[in-house]
């Protein structure tokens, strides 16, 4: 696998990552510390510019993928009966995929060497 093969599939890697994480049991789910929304906000921040960077032409469309990942996987939480579904938990999960995907974008649009390399790679 080529290094921009790799980089159009780390995405949806961390993605399949973060569902794991996120709806899986208690026992299971991967801790980094105590600091979850830190957990919560980094996950989603780098979704957000992961994906921004994979896809730069469908910004858009990313901002609206990643903040429907967040609601929907908050509220799947709903069927399971060790976890629980908080709004607070939701808005940091929002707040750090809408940074992600708007850190990426100014990179993007302020630094022309980065974008010619994610043009590459896209």
């Amino acid at each position: 696998m080529n290094s921009r093969a790799l980089l159009r599939v780390l995405p949806w890697l961390l993605l399949a990552f973060i569902v794991f994480a996120t709806l899986s049991s208690l026992e299971m789910r991967p801790r980094i510390g105590h600091a979850v929304h830190l957990e919560r906000f980094g996950a989603f921040g780098l979704l957000g510019f992961l994906f921004a960077a994979v896809y730069p032409r469908r910004i858009v469309t990313v901002l609206l993928f990643v903040v429907a990942v967040a609601i929907g996987l908050e509220f799947f939480q709903l069927l399971s009966p060790d976890r629980h579904a908080r709004l607070g938990d939701l808005l940091v999960k929002l707040a750090g995929g809408v940074c992600g995907v708007v850190a990426c974008w100014l990179t993007m649009r302020f630094l022309p060497g980065v974008r010619g390399l994610l043009a590459r790679v896209s």
